[in-house]
């Protein structure tokens, strides 16, 4: 997938850094293939597909620190040039990758440069929840700050290691039920297979809806505008070596999904099922485990589940295959104050509707 790129320029970044927007691409490439903490959300041609499955143009900085480390922020802004993310929400994780450390001070630079653009209303940076602490050492003037929990499981060791000693006995006897049940997983790594899971999303859907008290129609209206099936099916092609969709099969039809991207570091972003078939023959742990086995066998080093909200039972089902909570972050810097607007808009929509947040 190929989207039309500006001539990158260099500049003066302040504090003895330089900047070139947007990042070329030979440099980008080498700090995404050393960085270990790097997903394939930092890879330039994730961007790529961002761009042309969102309408976002590429404004990707590379930074070159006084002593000649370079730094990689992708970043992508919507086509007024108003807002700009690093990555926006459902779009993939985003901040700072490097073949060499990355530091507190780097942070403070490329957020000081960050806060010089003119006519940008609003950024963020969501970061790689194991750069976290780095951020968290970073003195960063005016960032309001959204904190949350991931959940991540170590890989080291493989997989005989990970299901011998990380996952739990209530995880091994589930997935053996699946397998006794005769649920079989199957590997899509060319999206052919999204419209099955796009009717599994709808299902979860309409549960989730009942869960929260919110209309059926507004909720389908949101997951589509969110996830609608083209922008899968884009991003799926924007990056074919990572991209992997599990299906539990029971009976002759999916019952539950999960799409995993790989990498150095193996990050899931979409489950759903229908819970009245998947939940008795526990299809979701054998997909939980197919998917980590295939990260372990790939030489990713770990395996992020992704943000697990305010649900404790979200957060004990990960749990259950040795993940680890750890603090996530997203980082905003805004000329106006776009999020306690929206906070207060979102908070009237749901007390109108008796909207209940799913625990």
């Amino acid at each position: 997938m190929t989207a039309h790129r500006a001539t990158p320029t260099t500049r003066a970044a302040g504090s003895g850094y330089e900047v070139t927007v947007p990042a070329p691409r030979p440099e980008w490439r080498k700090a995404f293939a050393a960085d270990p903490l790097a997903q394939a959300f930092h890879s330039p041609e994730w961007v790529d597909g961002v761009c042309a499955a969102g309408g976002f143009t590429d404004v990707s900085r590379l930074y070159r620190a006084p002593d000649g480390r370079q730094l990689v922020l992708p970043l992508v802004r919507r086509r007024l040039g108003l807002v700009q993310a690093s990555l926006p929400p459902s779009w993939g994780i985003g901040g700072v990758l490097s073949a060499d450390d990355v530091r507190p001070e780097d942070l403070v630079a490329i957020w000081a440069d960050l806060r010089r653009q003119r006519g940008v209303l609003r950024t963020s940076v969501r970061p790689s929840v194991r750069s976290v602490p780095t951020w968290a050492a970073a003195d960063l003037p005016g960032a309001k700050v959204r904190t949350g929990t991931c959940h991540v499981l170590d890989l080291e060791g493989g997989f005989d290691t990970v299901w011998r000693t990380r996952f739990t006995g209530t995880a091994r006897t589930a997935v053996r039920k699946a397998e006794k049940s005769g649920v079989v997983v199957e590997r899509d790594t060319t999206g052919a297979r999204l419209p099955e899971y796009f009717t599994l999303l709808e299902s979860s859907v309409e549960r989730w809806a009942a869960q929260q008290h919110e209309p059926l129609l507004l909720s389908r209206w949101r997951a589509r505008q969110r996830d609608p099936l083209h922008k899968l099916q884009a991003l799926a092609a924007a990056v074919p070596g990572s991209f992997s969709l599990y299906l539990a099969m029971w009976e002759g039809r999916a019952v539950a999904g999960d799409i995993v991207y790989s990498g150095t570091n193996a990050r899931y972003t979409n489950g759903a099922m229908i819970k009245e078939l998947a939940g008795p023959v526990r299809a979701n742990f054998l997909v939980h485990r197919t998917a980590i086995e295939d990260a372990c066998a790939a030489g990713s080093t770990h395996f992020d589940f992704g943000e697990s909200g305010d649900s404790p039972g979200l957060a004990q089902y990960k749990s259950r295959f040795g993940a680890q909570p750890l603090p996530s972050r997203v980082l905003l810097m805004e000329r106006l104050p776009i999020t306690e607007t929206d906070r207060a808009l979102r908070g009237v929509v749901k007390r109108a509707i008796g909207f209940r947040d799913a625990g």
